[in-house]
């Protein structure tokens, strides 16, 4: 992995692993993922507690699931020699920093996510009245600052996300900033003094093109809603699924 010292800028992303990866992680991710190496620092990683928010009734297939995921990843060009990859739980400090956050995250702001709503809606056979599911961005906060992340590959979608996290980090930094007496002598300004020496970096969205794939019921594609065409399945599962598609919903013919 290449040193920080080179100044690239980091970046930060990960992947809940639920199940086998398909197309939509294909092309919403895992294709600009395999792009960013050689232009970035960049830490991927499974996030296999992000799994609990929704399949914390039943964990027997997580370690499965997040060795497969690792294995997509090599397959589709995540190099180690270019880019880290770990499994989100093999970092305890991840929880640690959760916690913390979640002492000075107000409730609103999870409550506004637009993603909470539409998810508990669409995902109306599991109970996900659980902090582990409203609280789900500040532990994604957390996983990215962690790392001091510069940029984090999202669609649009995410970009709320995102937000949630640079608030998360400003609202810690006011509460406890790190102490920047003399920079007076060094030259530097307050401004970036400020920069310098707050504990976590605002980190940025980075858009990415072609974030969001629709799934073979027109929604869009995950394994939440079990409208996927999987990386690994077999030419004539592929072509079993597309025969079943809606290629275009204001035309549907009968």
């Amino acid at each position: 992995m290449t040193s920080r010292s080179n100044h690239r800028k980091r970046v930060l992303s990960g992947m809940r692993s639920t199940g086998k990866l398909h197309l939509g992680n294909f092309v919403g991710a895992l294709d600009n993922w395999v792009r960013m190496q050689d232009q970035y620092e960049c830490f991927f990683f499974v996030a296999d507690w992000h799994a609990l928010t929704t399949d914390y009734a039943d964990t027997s297939r997580i370690k499965e699931n997040s060795l497969e995921v690792l294995l997509d990843w090599l397959a589709a060009g995540l190099d180690p020699e270019r880019c880290t990859m770990f499994i989100q739980s093999h970092v305890p400090a991840h929880a640690e920093l959760h916690l913390l956050f979640s002492m000075i995250t107000p409730l609103g702001w999870l409550e506004r996510v637009p993603s909470y709503k539409e998810q508990r809606e669409n995902i109306a056979e599991k109970d996900l009245g659980t902090y582990g599911f409203l609280g789900y961005p500040v532990l994604q906060a957390a996983d990215i600052l962690i790392y001091k992340g510069d940029f984090v590959p999202v669609g649009e979608d995410q970009v709320p996300h995102v937000e949630l996290t640079r608030e998360i980090a400003r609202r810690f930094n006011m509460f406890y900033p790190r102490r920047n007496r003399g920079h007076e002598a060094f030259g530097i300004n307050r401004e970036e003094a400020n920069r310098l020496y707050c504990v976590f970096p605002e980190p940025q969205p980075l858009l990415t093109p072609a974030a969001k794939l629709p799934g073979t019921d027109g929604r869009k594609m995950s394994k939440s809603y079990g409208n996927t065409i999987l990386l690994t399945d077999p030419e004539p599962v592929v072509r079993q699924k597309l025969k079943t598609m809606v290629t275009d919903p204001a035309r549907v013919r009968r």
